[in-house]
């Protein structure tokens, strides 16, 4: 297929040009020569004695992911302002050292940013990656949405058709007024976690409702619009016109030749929008019969159509033609390993998934390295460090859950391949590619905690980290920070050397712990909460390993402290 590349890129091209759009081939541009021998994007390959690939930070793999998560969020938090007083990840998709990319935003750039920070804070408590996530929220929702006398009002417009305008008013590729629906979804999905999280803060002007009410703006748009799916048109369009209700079209492209134009009626990728109308039932918020009906549509849809025939179809804003994408089939994957209650079967689907991404989308080139990395879509069959950190942390957590250790090693050596793309100063290219700030960003650091979650002895051992929770948190305190705040005050020895302090969003919940060492006690709002041999029931139980230990605490109660 690589050796298609450039009769690839010029069909696109042509379409492109047909349509009045910006070139494809912008996207196949080579920052950094990622095919030397020996050398992968910024750094030599090391390997260990058999010859398989090793992070390029350190054999250690915990210390070496957990070091790419801080360099590429170090990167983003302190990434430049642009020209228009905004952080250049607001005007743009793609990293210039020198000079600005001529491009707007990535379609859902924010959204994976927002996505990986709620993992992040817990990770670190870092009050700035909380912050970060409400600047984009707020931001995006000031400067984004469809007026509410549109055919599809209150839903935010994915780019800024004016670079610098602080505006998004359209698509990259068909232009203003057009937006995309899964987007949308996702938008509304991540701005509910951020509800949640501030939902603690109790201050007076009551930021987190301004939150509820877009997710049930969002909700009622996308459940009035859902209609029973096909072949060809999934239940929601790929891109609409906001304003009118047109559907948006496409360059319909087929190996050889160009065949005119399609409608952009098809994508897979409403995971998110199933996830929004599942929580929106279960907390009884907006209009629920409606919500329930439209998942039960979609959830059909996907059943019958991109999970039986692998017609995954399109995610990525600049592609203007059909292209099955990994993330929309590893990101369903995710959801029904989280649901299974919702597939009976979902051993088999999943595992079903795994091989056609790895069928279709895998790439050899490593392979002396004892590694298949993964390559994000049809129409651009490129290996990419999230699509491939993606598959393994996907795949971590499938062996997980069913005990199903068939992905285990290639896994943990693409997530060690995908670090070669993190320089030291925490740029993230692309390999044979550029700087994408969707890629090498949120769309990176989240597979990595994800991983971890799945799998702790991943995780660093020489620090206290919280990998999972049932619910989100709201607030996390790691000591010694946590320890100098209460030594303000208090004049409680006991209560200077606290671990941990979280508080938890839902009253009962379940978190997973990476500990340096195993906990003296643990409280739970201030009631001891007893240690145990497992979970059946509330209590707290230690798995010791080489270095420390894995905590696992089940507790009703919101606040929790581990000493």
């Amino acid at each position: 297929m690589k050796s298609n590349r450039k009769h690839l890129s010029a069909i696109i091209c042509m379409a492109l040009i047909a349509i009045g759009s910006h070139t494809f081939a912008q996207r196949t541009a080579i920052n950094y020569d990622s095919t030397q021998e020996g050398k992968l994007v910024f750094h030599n390959i090391k390997t260990d004695t058999k010859g398989n690939i090793l992070p390029w930070y350190s054999p250690d793999l915990g210390k070496s992911f957990d070091d790419v998560i801080h360099r590429t969020w170090h990167f983003w938090d302190t990434m430049r302002v642009d020209m228009n007083g905004l952080p250049y990840y607001m005007n743009h998709q793609v990293w210039r050292d020198k000079t600005n990319d001529p491009r707007g935003l990535g379609g859902d750039q924010l959204q994976m940013a927002m996505s990986a920070w709620q993992l992040l804070y817990m990770y670190t408590g870092n009050e700035r990656v909380k912050e970060n996530m409400k600047f984009l929220a707020d931001y995006y929702l000031t400067h984004s949405l469809s007026p509410a006398s549109a055919v599809w009002p209150n839903i935010p417009y994915p780019y800024n058709s004016l670079l610098y305008s602080g505006y998004y008013d359209g698509d990259m590729v068909i232009g203003k007024n057009y937006t995309q629906p899964d987007k949308a979804g996702s938008f509304a999905w991540e701005l509910l976690k951020l509800y949640k999280i501030c939902g603690a803060n109790g201050f007076p002007h009551a930021t987190e409702k301004v939150y509820m009410e877009h997710v049930i703006l969002i909700a009622n748009t996308l459940a009035k619009h859902t209609t029973v799916g096909d072949f060809d048109n999934s239940p929601l369009p790929f891109k609409v016109n906001a304003i009118t209700g047109e559907v948006g079209t496409i360059t319909k492209w087929l190996p050889g030749a160009i065949k005119g134009t399609a409608k952009s009626s098809y994508t897979a990728n409403w995971t998110a929008t199933l996830q929004v109308f599942q929580e929106l039932i279960k907390r009884k918020e907006g209009d629920t019969p409606a919500y329930q009906k439209a998942f039960d549509i979609i959830l059909a849809w996907m059943k019958a159509y991109p999970l039986k025939n692998n017609r995954w179809g399109p995610f990525f804003e600049d592609i203007p033609v059909w292209s099955d994408t990994q993330i929309n089939a590893i990101t369903f994957a995710k959801f029904m390993m989280e649901n299974p209650e919702l597939f009976p079967n979902w051993k088999v689907e999943v595992k079903g998934i795994f091989d056609w991404v790895h069928k279709n989308l895998g790439d050899k080139t490593w392979a002396k390295y004892g590694v298949e990395v993964m390559c994000e879509q049809t129409a651009y069959k490129v290996p990419g460090n999230s699509h491939t950190a993606r598959q393994s942390a996907t795949e971590l957590m499938y062996g997980k859950l069913c005990g199903d250790t068939t992905f285990k090693q290639n896994a943990i050596r693409g997530l060690s391949w995908a670090t070669y793309s993190v320089a030291y100063d925490g740029k993230n290219n692309y390999p044979r590619d550029e700087i994408w700030l969707t890629d090498g960003y949120g769309d990176f650091i989240r597979h990595y905690l994800v991983a971890f979650a799945a799998c702790p002895e991943l995780a660093p051992d020489f620090a206290n980290h919280i990998l999972h929770s049932t619910s989100v948190l709201t607030q996390v305190d790691y000591a010694p920070d946590i320890n100098k705040r209460l030594a303000q005050d208090t004049d409680n020895e006991q209560m200077k050397t606290i671990q941990i302090f979280y508080r938890s969003h839902d009253e009962q919940a379940t978190e997973t712990i990476r500990l340096t060492k195993k906990p003296e006690k643990i409280l739970v709002s201030e009631k001891l909460l007893k240690e145990s041999t497992n979970l059946k029931e509330n209590g707290w139980v230690w798995q010791p390993m080489k270095v420390g230990g894995l905590l696992q605490i089940k507790h009703t109660g919101t606040d929790v402290k581990v000493f």
